[in-house]
């Protein structure tokens, strides 16, 4: 028997294709989500961009048949558009007519007057227990995720238990045959005592080339997660690097020393461009008061802090002397990127787990040759309404690039803020 499925707007909002993702059953999209796309298709971030391009396709489909009366899908099923009902038992569980609840009101008067099942698609969880309240079954979009368990994700690295030998033999032959192993993956081989730390190359582990044990400046890496993301901070062949972690963990102080030594000191890279997506990308910051710099130093402190740390500033008046006579390190908003070629930089994008699958891409189709990329954030630290760990901008260059030579991932998990910060971390 076919299932009808009745889509929440925040599906749209996500994925606009997501009309294709329910193989040959019947997609339901309410009146009421098709008003609330509309009001979204002004938004310059990439919210308004699903808004737009769900319009021109739901425009596309209607030339073949009326939506009202079911529009056949490529896949089978068929999509067809409901009008809200004024008059609901639902309103007597929820006593206002607010958008979600008319997109309840129509998933019961369905499943009211249909012998098959109705099935309510939402990323909000509120509106899955709602839907719970009257009876309706609800389930969350799945389709956008790039991963269903967070036991699954890509770590960057893998804890080998080995025999001595093996590990003898990677000391003296600075080589060891490792298959089925991604292109820059570490490996931690540990015997009893022994341990070996090495980077896949070619089908092989190698030492560490890059990171070695050196200040980086003014910086030296405090645990093996930390020497792994430097190794691929100040590897010149691996222009995309993403650290992720807990807060506290070193990934945002890592990348700002290697940039400035690489960058400043070494002269590998031309600037530094610093920005982070809390200006949500694509919108003005031209609301705020002040110059460009000021609009942004509140969004932008963390950053500031670091830097602080790393120039051993005592005060922010220090710092800001210090970065007036430097032109070397930028720090932009995100709306300025697109449309942008960026060579022989170094780019930090901090907090990038709020940053969606597209606006991701977008940020990677600027770099230009000679530049390197790296990625930060912490996945379990959303912001953003519409994504969640699993479906965030992050996690899917992550799981997609991992197989690539020209990328490299660590996930960090041992903290080095303090032991209240990594506490608090683990707890909290």
């Amino acid at each position: 028997m076919k299932k009808i499925f009745v889509l929440d707007t925040n599906v749209i909002l996500s994925d606009y294709m997501s009309i294709y993702a329910f193989e040959d059953n019947v997609v339901v999209l309410p009146s009421t989500v098709l008003e609330e796309v509309d009001s979204k298709k002004d938004r310059t971030d990439g919210v308004g961009l699903n808004a737009r391009a769900f319009s021109r396709e739901i425009d596309n489909l209607r030339k073949i048949a009326p939506l009202h009366k079911g529009v056949p899908l490529p896949n089978g099923g068929t999509l067809v558009t409901d009008i809200v009902p004024s008059a609901s038992s639902v309103y007597d569980f929820f006593m206002e007519k607010t958008p979600d609840n008319a997109i309840l009101a129509l998933a019961c008067q369905i499943g009211g007057r249909e012998e098959s099942p109705v099935i309510l698609v939402s990323k909000d969880v509120n509106m899955r227990v709602k839907a719970d309240t009257v009876g309706l079954v609800a389930q969350d979009y799945m389709n956008d995720k790039v991963l269903t368990s967070a036991d699954d994700k890509y770590k960057g690295f893998r804890e080998i238990e080995t025999d001595s030998d093996s590990i003898n033999t990677f000391y003296s032959e600075k080589s060891l045959p490792m298959d089925g192993f991604n292109e820059n993956e570490f490996i931690i081989l540990k015997h009893s005592r022994q341990s070996a730390l090495g980077r896949v190359y070619g089908g092989f582990m190698r030492p560490l080339y890059n990171y070695t044990g050196q200040l980086v400046w003014g910086l030296t890496a405090r645990n093996a997660g930390q020497r792994m993301a430097l190794d691929l901070l100040l590897d010149p062949n691996i222009p995309l690097v993403t650290i992720t972690g807990k807060a506290g963990t070193g990934k945002t102080l890592l990348a700002l020393a290697a940039a400035l030594q690489q960058t400043l000191d070494d002269k590998r890279y031309r600037n530094v461009l610093v920005a982070r997506p809390v200006v949500p990308m694509g919108n003005d910051i031209g609301y705020l008061p002040g110059e460009m710099e000021e609009k942004l130093r509140p969004w932008m402190q963390p950053i500031y802090d670091n830097l602080e740390f790393l120039f051993n500033c005592k005060n922010e008046s220090d710092l800001d002397k210090i970065l007036a006579g430097m032109r070397e390190l930028k720090v932009e908003a995100l709306t300025y990127i697109r449309g942008r070629s960026i060579p022989e930089q170094f780019i930090i994008i901090d907090e990038a787990q709020n940053l969606t699958k597209h606006e991701i891409k977008t940020i990677l189709t600027r770099v230009g040759e000679g530049s390197k990329i790296v990625l930060i954030g912490d996945p379990e630290q959303i912001d953003h309404p519409y994504l969640d760990q699993f479906s965030n901008g992050l996690t899917y260059v992550v799981e997609t690039m991992k197989e690539q030579k020209l990328a490299g991932h660590v996930h960090l998990e041992k903290g080095e803020r303090s032991a209240l910060a990594q506490l608090c971390a683990d707890m909290l």
